[in-house]
């Protein structure tokens, strides 16, 4: 399908570019498209399927807007009201007539007797009560929409064509929290609100301001910042004097994408309000779940329909800055809250909120209305459904049952150094089995570095038809082993040698139902993704890698860096003269966030990431890291010794050379 893609893009000032960018990082593997941004420019629909519009209420969208009119295609509704764009290429370009025109067209006699007394200078325009979308809709072979009640909006506009409700993808940046509260001036435990965005009033500036003066008598401590472009006719100086919090407030005005997450990450509460709405979503909101922060929201229109579980709501009206006040000291003053608060957000955008599936669900759109299908509307996130339905959200994903050792040395075979290896190792080896997805009879699975240490549990324990292994080794050549269990039981595979970093596996496209990957990722030398791409190429659709590794962030690794010690597992050389058989160096060892992007640009979608033990052994006392992390509120999850993942295959690699693994080889 070959699809035109209308947008402005970075480095616009236009927070629907950033999402266009990221929609279109993932489109791109699902669909052959081309960007058109908003520069004027030669448009022959003939040689395209479908074209899609994204459009804005700001004149960065006036190109998309207006093709949208000459060669009808799916728009994009990212907010209900459009009067600002209008305005833009009417007013703005000295044709009031064209105003008159629009006006009538979307209001009637009543809207048009207005707007001449718009150009008459007695009155403003009337941007709340006159929408001006009825033009592109009239035209759109279809709409996206990324909530119910913007559905709602679009249905009273008259659109009766299909409308596709897509929930708009969450980023998860990285961000360097203590460095930007060092640029502010904060200590680690100075609690600091955060306002971000263009700072209008319809954000609850004046409301919010006043909830922190009070909050100021209990918590002196507190600072605020408001990280945006000011509104020329908003006075916010005046106001934050007035109050006197001149010195604990701080307008930074308009910052870059990096410094703009960097206070997003330095904040510990976020207030993402505003009234009124058009059925707006919040890139900023977003983003604040994926940094894992605590967020206040307005119980309103599409903010409404989120988990009430993972932000905090707060209604329009009497009693705003009493409730905001309310929250932002429950937050201060029980910091557990605002962890918990943050971590579930966190949680919820990484499993409901993905580009991956974001862009999934444009390309079966833009394909069902550029054949002119029928198209039913699917339904929305699990957990927001949930929420509106006045039901619980769903349970996570259920454990599996605890493996037993004797699941494991029931296999053994009569070596003490293989004996003392799987005793060493059991920890780890029975939660890669209960991580592992069960199989059936017709179901494959292969082991990737096979020491046959759980093989036969992949078999006898969890049902698999066929299971095979593999190992390094002259691509072509192949070992046949066989065990006989304790009670009796016999089992035999076949490991399979290749070089994983070069070598094309030798099996079938989608033979497999699982592969696992354990403790070999850390080895290799050059070319990780190629393992990808060949555990995603062998993989049928909807199957699963099971990948565990070494976690480099772990708190025995902190705890080493900080004492003066390397904190990786496995870093030292091999002697020339050692005869150490395949146990080579560990090349890269990985975080657990390094881990997600990975399977995320190999074409999986993470279905589980946890860490924990990797060897059975008494480990060191680590409790003052920790306590160190939860001091400077850095994150204190995910930092057992060893990361244990498993993806779910859902197309084909995104990215064969992400830029966060590879190098090109030139200098910064």
């Amino acid at each position: 399908m070959r699809v035109a893609f209308f947008s402005p893009m970075p480095p616009s000032r236009s927070g629907i570019a950033d999402y266009s960018a990221a929609v279109l990082e993932s489109l791109k593997s699902l669909a052959d498209v081309e960007v058109f941004d908003e520069r004027p420019r030669d448009f022959d629909p003939a040689q395209f399927d479908i074209a899609v519009y994204q459009i804005g209420n700001n004149p960065y969208h006036a190109t998309a807007y207006k093709t949208a009119l000459r060669h009808p295609g799916v728009v994009v509704m990212h907010e209900a009201n459009l009067h600002h764009l209008i305005v833009h290429l009417t007013i703005g370009q000295g044709d009031w007539e064209a105003y008159l025109r629009e006006a009538e067209y979307n209001g009637g006699a009543e809207a048009l007797a207005f707007a001449h007394r718009v150009r008459a200078l007695e009155v403003g325009p009337d941007y709340e009560g006159l929408p001006m979308t009825r033009r592109v809709l009239e035209r759109a072979r279809g709409v996206i929409v990324h909530s119910r009640f913007m559905v709602e909006q679009v249905r009273a506009a008259g659109f009766t064509g299909p409308v596709a409700t897509i929930p708009h993808g969450a980023w998860i940046p990285e961000a360097d929290r203590c460095g930007y509260r060092e640029r502010l001036g904060l200590d680690p435990a100075t609690p600091l609100a955060g306002i971000f965005g263009f700072l209008k009033p319809y954000k609850r500036i004046a409301e919010s301001l006043g909830a922190f003066r009070r909050l100021l008598r209990v918590e002196p401590r507190a600072k605020m910042i408001l990280a945006g472009e000011p509104h020329p006719e908003f006075p916010l100086d005046e106001m934050i004097r007035a109050l006197g919090l001149a010195a604990s407030v701080r307008i930074l005005g308009f910052t870059p994408e990096e410094d703009f997450i960097g206070l997003l990450a330095a904040s510990d509460i976020v207030l993402n309000l505003r009234y009124p709405t058009v059925g707006e979503s919040s890139g900023t909101l977003l983003r604040a779940f994926g940094l894992g922060k605590p967020v206040l929201v307005s119980d309103i229109g599409s903010f409404s329909e989120l988990p009430d579980d993972i932000c905090l709501k707060v209604p329009v009206g009497a009693g705003e800055e009493d409730q905001i006040f309310e929250y932002l000291n429950l937050l201060v003053s029980r910091p557990e809250v605002a962890r918990t608060l943050g971590a579930r957000a966190r949680r919820w955008v990484e499993r409901e909120c993905t580009w991956e599936e974001t862009a999934r669900k444009y390309a079966r759109f833009l394909e069902c209305v550029a054949k002119g299908g029928e198209w039913v509307d699917e339904r929305p996130p699990a957990a927001a459904a949930a929420a509106a339905a006045g039901g619980a959200a769903p349970a996570p994903r259920q454990a599996a049952a605890p493996v037993a050792a004797e699941d494991i040395l029931n296999w053994a075979p009569p070596d003490p150094l293989f004996r003392h290896y799987v005793d060493t190792h059991m920890a780890r080896l029975k939660k890669t089995l209960e991580i592992t997805p069960p199989g059936g009879p017709s179901d494959r699975v292969l082991e990737m570095g096979a020491y046959l240490q759980i093989t036969p549990a992949l078999k006898s324990r969890l049902g698999y038809g066929e299971v095979r292994g593999c190992y390094y080794g002259k691509l072509g050549e192949s070992d046949h082993r066989a065990l006989t269990s304790i009670d009796g039981e016999r089992f035999e595979c076949d490991l399979d040698l290749f070089d994983a970093e070069c070598d094309r596996f030798p099996y079938p496209d989608a033979y497999f139902a699982t592969v696992l990957c354990c403790e070999l990722i850390e080895h290799l030398e050059e070319d990780p993704m190629h393992m990808m791409a060949e555990v995603n190429r062998i993989l049928r659709a909807g199957g699963h890698v099971v990948l565990t590794t070494p976690n480099i962030v772990s708190l025995y690794s902190i705890s080493a860096i900080l004492q003066g010690y390397h904190p990786g597992t496995f870093p030292h050389y091999l002697r020339p003269d050692s005869k150490a058989g395949g146990d080579a160096r560990h090349n890269r060892e990985y975080t657990p966030s390094e881990i997600w992007r990975l399977l995320g640009n190999a074409g999986f979608e993470v279905v589980l990431l946890e860490t924990g033990p990797f060897r059975e052994e008494p480990a060191p006392e680590l409790a003052w890291v920790r306590r160190m992390l939860a001091h400077y509120k850095l994150g204190t999850d995910l930092r057992g010794n060893d990361i244990f993942a498993v993806g779910r295959k859902t197309g084909p690699v995104r990215e064969r050379f992400p830029a966060w693994l590879y190098s090109t080889g030139g200098h910064e």
